[in-house]
């Protein structure tokens, strides 16, 4: 675990070593998220939705399963 220092303008460096395990060069952007108390950097996409087509190819259909539920609770509401 690293610890930095915000400044007084609200800057944060990140260390060498995290820059260069995450390949971060200057210019690069990333996001800031908060998971309800935790604050974490993500180097961010470059092309989002490009970038995350086709994640979840090849697993199980989420909109079948979502359509065969409501089948199910209709059948069970009569």
């Amino acid at each position: 675990m690293t610890t930095v220092i915000v400044s007084s303008k609200g800057w944060v460096v990140i260390p060498a070593e995290i820059r260069k395990k995450y390949d971060l060069h200057p210019g690069d952007r990333v996001m800031l998220v908060d998971y309800g108390g935790v604050l974490a950097i993500v180097p961010a996409l470059p092309r989002p939705i490009a970038g995350s087509a086709g994640l979840l190819k090849g697993g199980p259909s989420m909109t079948k399963a979502l359509l065969a539920e409501h089948a199910r609770e209709r059948r069970r509401e009569k």
